[in-house]
């Protein structure tokens, strides 16, 4: 039987309650020495003045309540929403089996903990991309030289030197405002600084409660790049897709489960899906370097997923894995060095592939999307959690 819009409501605020509860004993058993270390399951909670979470003494009463909405979930019919609700309790039990001390092999991580599969990208998919990007460098009149010369090239003839990216990212980031508010949602007086940090192994990350974008100042940026990671991060990212779920939240518009966007779950792959979608969803493709960025962008991410599979588990030796991210995507070191980082981590290493799997459903869904049901599907998209295979059940 269908629920009802009260039924739905109640059962996406309890859902909300099970994960924040598992959040708050997480961080209360581990004290911050856990396998997620400081991050918690759910890095940023907006919704603490609407839905707190469930105090839990053990893990035990944990799996009690998973086991009582999971079967309420599968009395839903047929549809989207089922397909999350299913699945995104299976990844909370699969979070709460790490936190218990169980053992889950990356395989295992990949399905049920980040909700894609369990495999690298096809090598004829790497290949095809990487002859996309060839063939766009040669229209841009880069044509001597193997690829990976090639890509350095076009890339260091375009680096911003550091007194450039405070500027570049001020105007970039009223720009993203301005298109996200045209075509999102109204961002309103919501700002954020930049902040160059050292010594990490990410690009650049959302501090959303200290209005920061962390950004690894131990990279080197070109403009595209820097906007591609401020339509990531921000506009209309991550901060973006935050104040849109509040916001959401408040009204009732949205079952309360949206507050949890930000949740080491199945949510997090549409997340970064968004994020590595944000510049196609605001219509922001404005020059060849802007579309060749791009298609360095997705082949690296794809590179990314592929060598965190081989490095966790086909068990390559780092010097393998090293030599086949370089030879595939040319990357920095220190972004290279910072993907091995990533996916040797106990919990979060398997959201490696997040990006790839996130970008590549939303990236669909965007395309047979046409411009007449843009609002419909930013709605469907924001406004609803996703997985990647319940948001490619979008329908305008």
């Amino acid at each position: 039987m269908t629920p009802s819009f009260e039924q739905d409501h109640d059962f996406g605020r309890r859902l909300t309650t099970l994960a924040v509860g598992i959040d708050q004993l997480e961080r209360r058993l581990s004290d911050g020495q856990g396998v997620l270390d400081s991050e918690g399951l759910i890095p940023i909670y907006l919704g603490g003045d609407l839905v707190s979470g469930t105090t839990f003494k053990n893990w035990e009463d944990v799996f009690r309540q998973l086991e009582k909405l999971e079967s309420e979930a599968n009395s839903y019919p047929s549809g989207s929403r089922r397909v999350f609700l299913i699945a995104m309790l299976d990844s909370l039990r699969a979070a709460a089996q790490l936190f218990n001390g169980a053992e889950l092999t990356f395989g295992e991580k990949l399905e049920r903990l980040v909700g894609v599969p369990a495999q690298a990208v096809p090598t004829e998919q790497l290949e095809e991309m990487r002859s996309k990007l060839e063939t766009m460098l040669e229209q841009s009149g880069y044509q001597h030289g193997n690829l990976s010369e090639r890509v350095m090239r076009w890339e260091s003839e375009r680096f911003l030197e550091t007194n450039q990216i405070e500027p570049t990212f001020e105007a970039l980031m009223l720009e993203g405002q301005r298109r996200t508010d045209a075509l999102v949602f109204a961002t309103k007086d919501y700002r954020m600084r930049l902040n160059l940090v050292g010594g990490v192994p990410y690009t650049a990350r959302c501090n959303f409660n200290q209005g920061l974008m962390d950004l690894n100042g131990d990279l080197k940026f070109t403009r595209s790049a820097l906007k591609h990671l401020v339509a990531h991060e921000v506009f209309p990212g991550h901060s973006t897709q935050l104040l849109y779920t509040l916001d959401a939240a408040q009204h009732g518009s949205s079952t309360a489960d949206v507050l949890l966007c930000t949740a080491n779950t199945v949510v997090g792959t549409i997340q970064e899906g968004i994020g590595d979608q944000g510049i196609h969803l605001i219509d922001w493709i404005e020059s060849e370097d802007d579309a060749i960025f791009m298609a360095l962008r997705r082949l690296r991410s794809a590179a990314a997923t592929s060598a965190a599979w081989y490095q966790m588990a086909e068990f390559w030796t780092l010097e393998q894995v090293r030599e086949f991210l370089q030879t595939t995507a040319f990357p920095q070191a220190t972004w290279r060095e910072g993907r091995l980082r990533f996916a040797a981590h106990p919990f979060r290493g398997a959201f490696i592939a997040s990006y790839w799997f996130g970008d590549e459903a939303v990236r669909e869904v965007r395309e047979r999307t046409k411009p007449e049901h843009h609002k419909a599907f930013i709605k469907y998209l924001y406004a609803q959690m996703h997985t990647p295979s319940s948001l490619r059940m979008f329908e305008a």
